[in-house]
């Protein structure tokens, strides 16, 4: 079985630092999420990210315990995250122009 690193139980996306994942490998995780075990449904490159469960489209997505972004459609577990279904929160000038507006 290949595994995903995951550094807190509130993380709900692992990332491949042993090695690529394949399509349909059975995948474990290494950390405080070692009780989880997805099928990939993707190819996973090394450095990247999976679902470790469904993820709904606008729901923060957590690695390393920090939210990374929110999830800009429905994720699968077991699909690859990645720029393509997440929407970064940081460096985001509009969010930060919104929330000075609010203030006022």
């Amino acid at each position: 079985m290949k595994k995903v690193f995951v550094v807190y139980a509130t993380d709900n996306v692992g990332t491949a630092v042993i090695e690529p994942i394949q399509t349909g490998d059975h995948v474990g995780c290494n950390g405080e999420r070692s009780d989880l075990e997805v099928i990939a449904l993707d190819e996973i490159a090394y450095g990247h990210k999976i679902a470790l469960m469904d993820i709904a489209e606008g729901d923060t997505v957590l690695k390393y315990g920090l939210s990374i972004g929110s999830a800009s459609r429905d994720i699968k577990e077991g699909e690859h995250v990645h720029d393509h279904n997440v929407e970064s929160n940081r460096g985001r000038g509009d969010l930060s122009e919104r929330e000075s507006v609010a203030a006022e």
